[in-house]
């Protein structure tokens, strides 16, 4: 219970790029080359560029295991450049950025906007005639590639959850009925943003919550600041009414949940590395082929703080799958 509790604090905003309940100080830590590299143009344009629905994809490579690539809130598909650099010689790849983020058009019909990326994904492999691809999503689009998989674990095999998850983490035992209160509360708090009050908020998150490096900070929050504000509050208070554990058996694919760690942010509170992934893991429970694995040094865009680590973990992971 005393873990639980201090999870609750500590994490509640981990999957979210915008409202932040940490209580801690960020280090500046000195520029990396290595990680200021993977927000550097990728090494080949897009073979073909379009849109499914709330979906804006970008495709790359010739051969291979198909691969979606989702980014999470007020993210594009520039997170994945690292990783399409890796996988666009041997892999058929998706890369999606969702209607409101990264300068995207907001979404200008009324409804859900998760249920819109979820048919919209549906769409994509139908439309395309992806042969069983593999799912791999960051934050809010961890959380649709679970919820996809509970429902469609059919059309895919397997799903790389990086730090997103069934439930927003510190809310896994509000009551039900009281989840569309708790989601409007965060609507409210995160609503009503300027454009500069906005970037100035994405650069605070970045540097306590996204990333370690501050040179990287600055050039993400560059990024994620050209999201449309609201937007960004409509499909976070969506993640925040969202539970969806209780479907977890539903899953037959290999899943596997990344979960960045470090150290400093948890120093006070004494929780290692393994009592962080343990509590990932009993979200997860249910789910009869999962692994849950950690990243040392690593902050919520953990692809962008360890790209290396990251690549050695998604490799594994579809040679595993192949």
């Amino acid at each position: 219970m005393r873990f639980k509790h201090m999870m609750h604090t500590l994490i509640l905003s981990t999957t979210l790029s915008t409202t932040c309940f940490f209580a801690i100080e960020a280090p500046v830590v000195a520029a990396n080359d290595q990680n200021l590299s993977i927000l550097s143009i990728r090494s080949q344009p897009a073979l073909h560029s379009f849109q499914v629905g709330s979906m804006y994809v970008e495709k790359y490579g010739h051969q291979g295991t198909p691969v979606i690539l989702i980014p999470g809130l007020a993210s594009g598909g520039w997170v994945w450049d690292n990783t399409v650099r890796q996988l666009e010689k041997n892999h058929v790849l998706y890369v999606v950025t969702l209607a409101g983020f990264d300068g995207k058009p907001a979404p200008v019909n009324n409804g859900p906007l998760m249920e819109k990326a979820y048919q919209s994904l549906l769409e994509l492999i139908i439309s395309q005639k992806l042969d069983q691809p593999v799912l791999v999503g960051h934050s809010l689009g961890a959380t649709l590639s679970i919820w996809f998989a509970q429902q469609h674990s059919e059309k895919i095999r397997g799903v790389v959850a990086v730090d997103g998850l069934p439930v927003f983490p510190g809310t896994e035992n509000t009551p039900a009925e009281q989840r569309p209160a708790l989601a409007a509360r965060f609507k409210t708090q995160m609503s009503g943003q300027t454009a500069t009050s906005f970037a100035a908020q994405q650069l605070q998150y970045m540097r306590m919550i996204g990333v370690i490096d501050e040179q990287l900070a600055q050039n993400a929050a560059l990024h994620t600041s050209k999201s449309d504000p609201a937007a960004t509050a409509d499909y976070a208070s969506e993640i925040v009414n969202m539970d969806l554990r209780k479907d977890m058996a539903k899953i037959q694919v290999p899943l596997l949940e990344i979960s960045p760690y470090y150290a400093p942010d948890f120093a006070t509170r004494q929780i290692s590395e393994e009592a962080k992934n343990a509590y990932y893991q009993s979200l997860l429970q249910g789910a009869p082929k999962l692994q849950v694995t950690g990243i040392n040094n690593a902050r919520h865009f953990l692809m962008l703080d360890q790209p290396q680590a990251f690549a050695k973990l998604l490799d594994n992971f579809l040679q595993a799958v192949k």
